[in-house]
């Protein structure tokens, strides 16, 4: 069982050796067209991102056993590249997991995370997007946590998947 922590600024490190250690994985699995196939720690405007990442006061960040085994991120705001809707909401802008601990449910752990962040804030709707390419695997594993999908985008020649989540 994770436990989850307030994320920092200080977790780049932690973060960007898990975009690396993911884009190396995808690669393998012929699912470069997700993250690309070069490591994000040396592509500048990659950095530029997960720093953002890090500086989020949404990010959360679960240890197994005080090793950091992902990071999640929730926000009231969608993506730009993602239409808004007219009700509130919490948006999943990051959800990844350490090459080191799949299998673990960390994942799992930080959208229980999410779903409890959410319903602490008295909103309805969670919503995350993910990458709707390859075998459609990345779907798959958002329906089985329990989202629904609701519409495709094309982010310049990107195709993501929303995904929702209605809460009681």
């Amino acid at each position: 069982m994770a436990s989850i922590r307030q994320g920092s600024s200080a977790d780049y490190p932690i973060l960007i050796q898990f975009f690396d250690d993911a884009v190396g994985w995808l690669t393998e699995r012929g699912s470069e067209g997700q993250w690309g196939t070069e490591p994000w720690s040396g592509i500048p405007r990659r950095v530029e991102q997960v720093r953002e990442m890090a500086a989020n006061p949404g990010l959360v960040i679960a240890e197994v056993d005080g090793e950091p085994a992902g990071a999640l991120i929730v926000s009231p705001q969608p993506p730009d590249m993602v239409t808004p809707v007219d009700e509130p909401e919490l948006y999943v802008r990051l959800l990844i997991t350490s090459r080191k601990h799949i299998g673990e449910d960390v994942g799992g752990q930080l959208l229980r995370h999410a779903r409890a962040e959410t319903e602490r804030r008295g909103v309805k709707l969670l919503r995350v997007d993910c990458w709707a390419g390859g075998k459609g695997d990345l779907v798959r594993y958002y329906e089985g946590q329990g989202f629904t999908s609701t519409f495709q985008f094309d982010h310049h020649g990107w195709i993501g998947q929303v995904l929702e989540q209605r809460l009681p």
